[in-house]
């Protein structure tokens, strides 16, 4: 026949409880949901009953993420002739492992570190291997819990295309949960929102998203703002000015720089020429006393 809470931490945070039943008196309680930041740990809340007097000698647990054909295995334990220890394989996966005392049937999963990827339903099961009197038998609340990971936003990617002739862009690719409002800051202050319109979405298209601002004006400083409900992020790009502006602007400064040099020069003569017409006129003046 197949038929398919624990501890807590500070950011988890639990909806309603589902509880599975069945006639024989198996039942399974899980959260619908469970919400958690990117970047700490969260567990998923499992436990179960079953209708047997004594506690199985043997039992193995499994949790996937999704359900059905579909599911991808993301932990699993085995424990032996009554053994207090759930063993895992030695390829498990350590972002996962089991939190909960299965003999107490607690089979809460720890996620460490979750991220944006993490984000999915996950269900868990028992099995416990036929004993006399007792066939092979396995439960699952086929509710599963929703796990929702929240992010602060991050720019991804800040960068420019096209040349003045043809149109010169910024582009600003940014990633966040819930996904974050992107505003544009130029020189002068915010743009308006008519300069700027999200791009198509990335595969990951939920936490992902891109804009771009056209039209922009070398010489100066665009900054891309990213904010959510848990932060504000932003980075800037500088457009260099083109290179006939910087030709012209190179000319201008050597022209002055030679006008510069020309004044100065001719300042310097003509103090010189001062100089000499009074040492001159001095001279002058010695000899008529002198005679």
């Amino acid at each position: 026949m197949q038929r398919f809470g624990g501890p807590r931490y500070l950011i988890l945070l639990i909806f309603t409880a589902a509880t599975a039943k069945d006639d024989d008196g198996w039942s399974m309680k899980v959260p619908t949901e469970v919400r958690a930041i990117e970047g700490y740990p969260i567990v998923l809340p499992c436990s179960f009953t079953h209708p047997h007097h004594t506690h199985p000698f043997s039992m193995h647990v499994v949790w996937t993420l999704g359900h059905g054909r579909a599911a991808t295995v993301l932990f699993q334990c085995t424990s032996l002739n009554n053994s207090q220890k759930c063993q895992s394989k030695p390829d498990q996966d350590q972002h996962y492992r089991l939190e909960g005392n299965h003999r107490e049937h607690d089979l809460s999963l720890r996620i460490n570190s979750v991220n944006l990827k993490d984000s999915g339903r996950y269900y868990c099961r028992v099995e416990l291997p036929g004993t006399h009197g007792h066939p092979h038998e396995r439960f699952e609340n086929t509710l599963g819990t929703r796990l929702h990971v929240e992010a602060a936003p991050r720019i991804l990617s800040l960068w420019t295309e096209g040349t003045e002739a043809s149109g010169i862009k910024v582009l600003c690719q940014v990633q966040g949960s819930p996904l974050p409002d992107v505003q544009w800051i130029a020189p002068d202050g915010f743009l308006k929102d008519d300069t700027t319109f999200p791009l198509s979405h990335e595969a990951d298209g939920r936490y992902r998203t891109s804009s771009e601002l056209l039209d922009v004006k070398p010489g100066g400083q665009y900054t891309c703002a990213a904010s959510n409900s848990l932060g504000k992020v932003q980075a800037t790009v500088y457009i260099l000015p083109s290179m006939t502006e910087r030709s012209t602007t190179n000319n201008s400064s050597l022209i002055m720089l030679l006008l510069a040099l020309a004044l100065g020069t001719k300042l310097i003569l003509a103090l010189g020429v001062g100089v000499w017409v009074i040492k001159k006129s001095f001279r002058h003046r010695n000899n008529g006393v002198s005679d």
